[in-house]
This record gives structure tokens, C-alpha cells and sequence, in this order.
């Protein structure tokens, strides 16, 4: 399938046409607008949700980065957090209530929309 590129986007890498890939740069250009919750409070249970945030999002830039296509080792890493679950981290976003749990969910969701992807060639 060959690449198709947008208004403007000379030189700019091929991306396939991705409903899934717009509304996951939509999720994340709205998410990095948003000040991380609570980050006024020492509290050490924000240290768990700053790191998942992190970790996600050096795969949704590299995710974007590609044309909305995943590489291969993100897709086994997400993968493999599937498996784990995100039982303690939903747990730790109720602890801390809203806005944290709002901010968690976005970020989860973020992920799920990481999985509809096609992998990186």
C-alpha cells in the first residue's frame, strides 16, 4: 500500500490514511495540554502514574512519528502490559480521585487505540 501524504507535507514520511491513527494524535495533542494532576502534592503514589505516562508516550510519539504505524518491539511491550493488566494502576486512580482518574483513563485509552495500529514494516 503506498503512503498518502497531506496538504503540506513535502518530505514528510508516508502515513497510511488511519481513523484510528487521527484520533489517537487527537487524544494526545489534548492529553499534553493538560497539567499533570496534582502536581502541586508530594504524594509518591503520582510517581506510578507519571512513569506509565512516560512510558506510553515515547511509544505514541514513535507511533506518530511512523505514520500511525507501531514498531514491532512497542507492540510486544504493550502486549506484555496487557497481560500484567492495569488493575494497580486503576486502583491507584480511584486512591487519588478525580482529576487523576480522568487522567488515567485517557492514558488507557490511549493505549487500547496504540493496539488498533498496524505494526511498522
Amino acid at each position: 500500500m503506498t503512503g498518502v501524504r497531506g496538504p503540506g507535507s513535502q518530505g514528510a514520511s508516508p502515513r497510511l490514511p488511519s481513523d484510528a491513527r487521527d484520533r489517537l494524535r487527537r487524544l494526545w495533542d489534548e492529553h499534553r495540554t493538560d497539567a499533570f494532576p496534582a502536581a502541586d502534592t508530594d504524594d509518591p503514589r503520582l510517581q506510578e502514574v507519571a512513569l506509565y505516562e512516560s512510558w506510553l508516550g515515547g511509544i505514541v510519539e514513535a507511533a506518530l512519528a511512523s505514520g500511525g504505524r507501531v514498531a514491532a518491539g512497542h507492540r510486544w511491550m504493550l502486549e506484555a502490559r496487557r497481560e500484567e493488566g492495569n488493575t494497580a494502576l486503576w486502583s491507584l486512580a480511584a486512591e487519588l480521585g478525580d482529576p487523576v482518574r480522568s487522567y488515567v483513563a485517557r492514558l488507557m485509552a490511549i493505549e487500547d487505540l496504540l493496539r488498533t495500529l498496524p505494526a511498522d514494516r
